[in-house]
C-alpha cells in the first residue's frame, strides 16, 4: 500500500476509536479484542521501509520509542476509562476527560518524535505509526478486559483516574 493509503487507514482508525470512546460501550471479555491490532500489525509489516537503510540505528531507536509511546498511551487511556457494572451484570465503559489529556499528550509526543527524526534526517514511514496504534489499541483493550473481569468477579465498579475525588463545590450565593 502507498503512504497515502496508510495515512487514510491511520486517520480512519483513530477517528473511529476516538469517536467511539466517549459513548458508553459494553465490554465483552470473550470478544476478539485483539483482532484490529493484529490487522494493523499485518498492514504495517507488509510495508517496506519500516527502518531507514541509511540510518538503521537511529530509525530503530525512533521505532522503539514510537512503540513505547503507543504502549504508554494505551495504558493511560485504559486507566482513565471509567467502567461499571449494570444491574444485569454487564460491564460498560466510557472514556473520561482525562482520556482526552492522554490522547493529546500522546499526539504531542509523537509529533515531537517525528520532528526529531526529521531533524536527524531519518526517513520515516507511516508503518511505525500503524504499529504504535496497534500497541495502543491492544494494551488498552487488554487492560479493560482485565478490569472488566475483576469488576464482575468482585461485584463492584472498577475505579478510573479521578474516582473518589470530592465533587466540586457549587457557587456560594452572595
Amino acid at each position: 500500500m502507498s503512504g497515502l493509503v496508510n495515512a487514510l487507514v491511520i486517520v480512519a482508525v483513530a477517528a473511529l476509536v476516538i469517536v467511539r470512546q466517549f459513548r458508553a460501550r459494553r465490554i465483552d471479555a470473550d470478544r476478539r479484542w485483539w483482532l484490529v491490532p493484529v490487522i494493523l500489525v499485518a498492514v504495517a509489516l507488509s510495508q517496506h521501509g519500516l527502518l531507514d537503510s541509511r540510518h538503521p540505528t537511529e530509525s530503530a531507536l525512533l521505532l522503539a520509542v514510537e512503540l513505547l509511546i503507543g504502549l504508554v498511551t494505551g495504558a493511560g487511556w485504559a486507566w482513565t476509562t471509567r467502567i461499571w457494572t449494570a444491574a444485569d451484570g454487564a460491564v460498560w465503559s466510557r472514556s473520561t476527560t482525562a482520556s482526552v489529556g492522554v490522547w493529546i499528550a500522546g499526539i504531542a509526543v509523537r509529533a515531537g518524535l517525528f520532528a526529531l527524526g526529521t531533524w536527524l534526517g531519518v526517513h520515516q514511514e507511516s508503518s511505525a505509526l500503524l504499529l504504535s496504534l496497534a500497541g495502543t489499541l491492544a494494551l488498552r483493550s487488554w487492560i479493560l478486559v482485565l478490569r472488566a473481569r475483576s469488576c464482575t468477579s468482585v461485584g463492584r465498579p472498577a475505579t478510573a483516574y479521578g474516582d473518589g475525588m470530592p465533587a466540586p463545590a457549587g457557587k456560594e450565593r452572595v
